[in-house]
């Protein structure tokens, strides 16, 4: 144990004996875990137990009001950091060394779990800023083009490293869901590929990577986002999969995540009447938490939700006429060990009482909710207390080591090299000394930018509406009054947008050529592109990778993650 680990337990120690007596339990104790788990359930109060099964987000950068009344009150579970929480790494890093600091002067001295969505590619909650910025990563779709477990292990092991020098002990990843439907927009370049056994054999390598670190893995999101036709952040999507389909399909990488022993599953808003017989989302639904994961699938581990302020659970919670007071309610009865929320309640305020009441009138619930705080508990004692934890007060100077290390770099370039994939090859490679007059078009500055590096020449016209998912009548009339003056004509496709732009080149003599980012499945619906090349991430890394590969400078190993939708 390091000095300042040995300081940090020796304190919360001191004040649970300076608050009682002599004989007060501690989480710090040397019982062994299943022992000191059960000793301390039984010494809990209902708000500290209560308090354990809320994982809370704040506002701002530096902890507020709020959450630290909750941690000073009842010493919840969790603290969830979004993007602007981590707007800069330092402040963040201090943070979470306050709300440690907080909770292990609480009488039971018990840590929190702090964490984010650190997936890797497109969803990168913590980023920084200035010259402290953490690592942009190809991704999990270029992970599955490369095919290599160990770009997966590598890619979480630098991710995690980043994480545990801000103190952040739990990373909301790996993303496994099996990505067979193009319009799971919200999951696209997120998901490492349509197969089942693929995403559970990377999933998996994800997980041990960030084992490594001692950054808790959650599997995510349970049971299936993949096939998913909405996003469950604005809607609540409605699949009508079989439970069949599910076992044969998106369950496939839980099972094999479950049985390397993988510490935490996130539930998703995710509605699948056909299966549970009614509306209600997986997130609520103790069909698919008590019997699917825990008594059929063996999962031991710990459930949290996905942010019950999501319109996914807010939309069957209209339909039913429940405020978050009961949304909360219902998930925890469900089986969920952590409920997250976003916006953090009122310490004292309706979200707290309706809990406090519900676990006063009702016996089952209150066995519910002590069979929750058991799993926080024993996924804390699995990794926050022993002396390779995550630290629980960040060492601020030690940050700069860790973030964006040389290591990680070297290594996120390359594997961005290995993913790129050439689709079509009419065209390729093509040789800027003779690509006569070249045009670049694209949304991204970076693509033009770095386009520019291996086209020195070229001109540019940047798509301008930010728009996800049409283009407007002004970009598409720009793009195809230029295309008559150009000879070769390098276009970025990446949404729904940029692919209705692209439309207008069909039945024009010009020299183009395609370099994909993020999800390739555009390309499916545009067959008379006979000259792509793919990549999967967005960042300088990515770029630089793909127009490497399409004028000829590396080899494209990458294979294909997706299959073609069926017709």
């Amino acid at each position: 144990m390091t000095a300042r680990n040995r300081c940090f337990a020796l304190v919360a120690a001191l004040v649970v004996v300076a608050g009682v007596d002599s004989r007060a339990l501690s989480f710090w104790d040397d019982t062994p875990d299943d022992t000191l788990i059960e000793q301390l359930l039984d010494e809990m109060t209902r708000e500290e137990l209560l308090g354990q099964t809320l994982m809370l987000g704040w506002a701002g950068e530096d902890p507020s009001g709020e959450i630290m009344r909750w941690l000073r009150t009842t010493n919840i579970g969790g603290a969830k950091v979004f993007g602007w929480n981590g707007l800069n790494l330092v402040r963040l890093a201090s943070a979470i060394g306050t709300m440690q600091r907080a909770a292990s002067q609480h009488r039971l001295g018990i840590p929190i779990l702090t964490a984010t969505d650190q997936e890797g590619g497109w969803v990168r909650h913590v980023k920084g800023s200035g010259d402290l910025v953490t690592s942009v990563t190809p991704g999990n779709m270029a992970i599955g083009a490369s095919g290599l477990p160990t770009d997966a292990f590598w890619s979480a092991y630098y991710i995690g490293m980043e994480l545990r020098a801000l103190g952040i002990n739990m990373n909301l990843a790996p993303t496994i869901d099996v990505y067979i439907n193009p319009e799971a927009h919200v999951i696209g370049p997120r998901a490492f590929s349509s197969d089942a056994v693929q995403t559970g054999i990377l999933g998996t390598a994800f997980f041990h990577g960030l084992e490594r670190t001692r950054v808790i893995a959650t599997a995510k999101h349970f049971p299936g986002h993949g096939n998913a036709s909405g996003d469950s952040h604005g809607m609540l999507p409605v699949l009508g999969d079989t439970i069949e389909e599910l076992y044969a399909r998106d369950l496939v990488p839980y099972r094999m995540l479950i049985n390397e022993g993988v510490p935490a599953v996130l539930s998703g808003h995710l509605s699948f009447p056909d299966i549970s017989g009614d509306a209600r989302p997986a997130s609520l639904s103790a069909f698919f938490k008590q019997q699917l994961l825990r008594k059929d699938m063996g999962f031991r581990g710990l459930i949290v939700t996905d942010d019950l302020y999501m319109e996914g659970a807010w939309v069957y919670g209209a339909r039913e006429r429940w405020g978050i007071e009961q949304i909360v309610i219902e998930a925890l009865r469900a089986g969920n060990d952590m409920v997250m929320l976003s916006r953090t309640p009122d310490p004292g305020g309706s979200v707290w009482r309706a809990m406090l009441g519900e676990y006063d009138r009702d016996p089952v619930f209150r066995e519910r909710i002590r069979d929750a705080a058991r799993n926080v508990l024993a996924i804390k004692m699995r990794y926050l207390k022993p002396d390779d934890r995550v630290p629980l007060e960040p060492d601020t100077d030690a940050i700069r080591s860790y973030v964006a290390s040389s290591d990680g770099a070297a290594f996120f370039r390359d594997q961005a090299a290995r993913s790129v994939t050439i689709v079509a090859d009419a065209r390729l490679p093509v040789d800027p000394r003779s690509a006569g007059r070249t045009l670049l078009v694209g949304k991204d500055r970076d693509f033009l930018a770095i386009g520019r590096e291996f086209f020195a020449g070229a001109d540019t016209l940047r798509i301008e509406s930010t728009r996800f998912d049409v283009a407007s009548a002004a970009d598409r009339a720009r793009f195809r009054a230029a295309l008559s003056r150009y000879d070769t004509v390098i276009f970025c496709l990446s949404d729904p947008n940029t692919m209705q732009v692209l439309r207008e080149a069909e039945t024009f003599d010009v020299n183009l050529v395609v370099l994909s980012i993020l999800t390739p499945v555009y390309l499916f619906e545009l067959p008379w592109i006979d000259s792509a090349v793919a990549v999967y991430g967005w960042g300088v890394e990515s770029f630089r990778a793909g127009f490497s590969a399409m004028t000829g400078r590396i080899d494209a190993t990458g294979r294909f993650p997706v299959a073609a939708p069926r017709r």
